[in-house]
């Protein structure tokens, strides 16, 4: 067998999905959209893209070594309707992916299962990567044949559909390239027309700091409040342009138990998650990257999702306690929750109490009714 063979048949015995091949140089066009992208302000908070921008237009020159990329998949396809929970009040929805065991420890474990066999029987040097190196892995996979960036910017498989995570590895062979696969969303927009906020602006252009997905998860600080609403009960991440992809016909349900979803995780009622304090956060969540964000966003995310929600009198009591919450951030989306919920008296007689006692200035500012034409973007930093 030739080397690639054996690759492929190391990959598969890992229990990858997947698994196609490419050179190690420069992607054509990757560079130019992510310095575009940069440029734009897209990307929001997330300086750790723009810091290390250069490496991350060519494996190779991350690491001088790399000849070739071994570019590997991992299927999560859901087994029910991946939306299914945001027509229940009363309960948080949660991206797919952070519905069991986190990702990266899975990928990276199998990764370098196949890559020892690559060193110790191809003799060759070798480096893995998932998500925390500046390698732009969805470029690579599509270069490799394992699938095209879809207009919502993600992956998208004919075998799986939206639902694949992807590891890489580099390595000193020099190993003949796959074709890389070409573009089949034809003239189809459902992604676009299914994003909440309008975050993608364009056919494969996101604008992260209008995304869900980036605001639940990646954003530090309050959440805009244009953009609140559109959160519904989403309290980590947001599935609708992937779910919205006709080739997800073609999805099959995860082989790997531990990336099924969790049924504590697959509609939580959000009173019983408003009510977490840090160590109940932490044992509620080991193992799961949902921990990643720490308490203090996800309950953010819980009280903007209560806030939105048709507060009956667990949710209002919820927020109401949350007011008084040490995180100033879950404070202040409890702020904005109790608001939504209470009628006008009541909220009144809380805010004439509550803003002046208010220590930090964000919170207090809450207290005050929005900003009469506010963009939804006001305040991303």
């Amino acid at each position: 067998m030739d080397a690639k063979t054996r690759i492929r048949n190391w990959a598969a015995e890992a229990g990858f999905d997947a698994c196609a091949f490419t050179g190690a140089g420069e992607t054509p066009g990757a560079a130019a959209a992510l310095a575009a992208f940069l440029e734009r302000g897209c990307h929001g908070g997330m300086a750790w893209m723009e810091a290390r921008a250069a490496e991350r237009a060519a494996l190779d020159r991350l690491w001088s070594g790399a000849r070739s990329a071994v570019v590997c998949g991992l299927n999560y396809g859901p087994a029910d309707d991946p939306l299914a929970p945001l027509g229940r009040p009363g309960v948080g929805a949660i991206s797919v992916y952070a519905r069991n065991r986190d990702y990266h420890d899975l990928v990276k474990s199998r990764l370098k299962r196949v890559a020892r066999e690559i060193a110790e029987k191809l003799g060759a040097e070798v480096k893995v990567f998932v998500d925390t190196a500046p390698v732009m892995e969805k470029p690579l996979a599509e270069r490799a044949g394992l699938g095209w960036i879809g207009r919502h910017t993600g992956l998208v498989s004919r075998n799986f559909g939206c639902w694949l995570f992807l590891g890489v590895i580099a390595t000193s062979l020099d190993l003949p390239s796959d074709p890389s696969h070409p573009d089949r969303c034809g003239r189809c927009r459902r992604c676009l027309a299914a994003c909440p906020t309008g975050a993608l602006t364009a056919p494969r252009r996101l604008d992260a700091r209008l995304c869900l997905s980036y605001l639940s998860i990646e954003h530090p600080g309050p959440i805009p409040r244009g953009l609140r609403p559109a959160m519904g009960n989403r309290i980590y991440g947001c599935d609708d342009c992937l779910a919205a992809c006709p080739w997800n016909r073609f999805a099959k349900v995860a082989a790997e138990v531990r990336l099924r979803e969790r049924p504590d995780l697959a509609a939580p009622l959000l009173v019983e998650l408003a009510a977490l304090d840090d160590a109940g956060f932490r044992a509620r969540f080991s193992g799961s990257p949902i921990k990643r964000i720490g308490r203090g966003r996800f309950l953010r995310n819980v009280m903007i999702a209560l806030g939105n929600g048709e507060g009956d009198a667990d949710a209002r009591g919820a927020v109401v306690r949350a007011l008084d919450d040490a995180d100033v951030l879950v404070r202040g989306a409890a702020v904005w929750a109790a608001g939504r919920l209470l009628e006008g008296t009541a909220f009144a007689a809380l805010a004439e109490g509550r803003r002046s006692r208010e220590t930090d200035p964000g919170v207090a500012e809450e207290w005050r009714p929005g900003p009469a034409g506010a963009k939804p973007t006001e305040g991303i930093r």
